[in-house]
């Protein structure tokens, strides 16, 4: 009897709260809020998502409000307004720039840098005969032209890569074979991982059968620029990445990449002097 009591009061205590709102750190509440919560020391949380996760919210209510925490630079607030998610400004949301692939949180487009992490210039060489001879970081677009940027990245040579300047951003590296190897293998080996790596779609590549970018790593077919007479070959058709570690010889270290034709990851070392999409993984 007494339990019934304590429980009847308890409930009683509550349903009297919920017509005056309730108060977290409140003495008394403002009375045209629900809920008011007071902290000079803490805030209020939210849920905490990435972008796939969200997605997979079935009918979120309008007002839903959460962190998506691969959007934008560093992670992005966002609410649902009844047709869609915006962010905390009502603007389009930021697109997702990393991805969780089993334990490794990568990138979602490739590297478009032209400073080292200390800030100093990466030179941009168009000339084919220097380029040739170069022993020195540098990077370019494929056919020079600035506008694949945006498309593709920058084509950066080893060089760049092994600068002790740091190519990648704080926080992020240039993945070993290793790396690669761990990404390959959690997503079909190197016989099928191509499909679940590249973007969907013929915008970027020439073709592509059985596509499914199920890991929303978002390949796309930049090309490369060849190391012996500086021309520039398959854009659309291969996505060749770098490695950071170099071979035994000391002239070559390897890539991979998926192509339009197929499922397959390619692989093989190329000379330091190649120009390869770069795509980084987190620390």
């Amino acid at each position: 009897m007494k339990k019934i009591l304590l429980s009847m009061a308890f409930l009683t205590s509550l349903a009297t709260n919920a017509q005056v709102g309730i108060g977290v750190g409140a003495n008394s509440v403002n009375p045209s809020a629900q809920l008011e919560i007071k902290s000079t020391t803490k805030g209020l949380l939210l849920p905490r998502m990435t972008s796939t996760q969200r997605n997979a919210i079935a009918s979120p209510a309008a007002g839903l409000v959460l962190w998506c925490t691969n959007c934008g630079n560093s992670g992005e607030m966002q609410v649902y307004d009844g047709t869609g998610w915006k962010n905390a400004t009502g603007g389009a949301v930021s697109a997702p720039t990393t991805v969780t692939i089993g334990s490794q949180v990568w990138q979602v487009s490739n590297l478009d840098v032209a400073v080292y992490r200390n800030g100093d210039p990466i030179p941009e060489v168009t000339d084919p005969s220097v380029w040739n001879t170069l022993t020195t970081g540098a990077y370019c677009y494929y056919e020079n032209n600035s506008a694949n940027g945006a498309k593709y990245g920058k084509l950066y040579n080893w060089y760049a890569v092994n600068d002790s300047r740091g190519l990648a951003p704080t926080g992020y590296h240039v993945p070993t074979k290793a790396e690669w190897l761990t990404l390959i293998d959690a997503t079909g080996g190197f016989g099928a991982a191509g499909s679940a790596l590249k973007e969907t779609g013929t915008v970027y590549w020439d073709a592509d059968p059985g596509s499914t970018n199920s890991t929303g790593f978002s390949a796309r077919g930049g090309g490369f620029r060849d190391p012996n007479n500086s021309s520039f070959y398959y854009a659309r058709t291969f996505s060749y990445y770098w490695a950071s570690d170099k071979e035994s010889d000391n002239t070559n270290t390897y890539f991979y990449g998926p192509h339009s034709g197929g499922p397959q990851i390619y692989s093989a070392p190329y000379p330091f002097r190649c120009g390869f999409s770069v795509r980084l993984i987190k620390d």
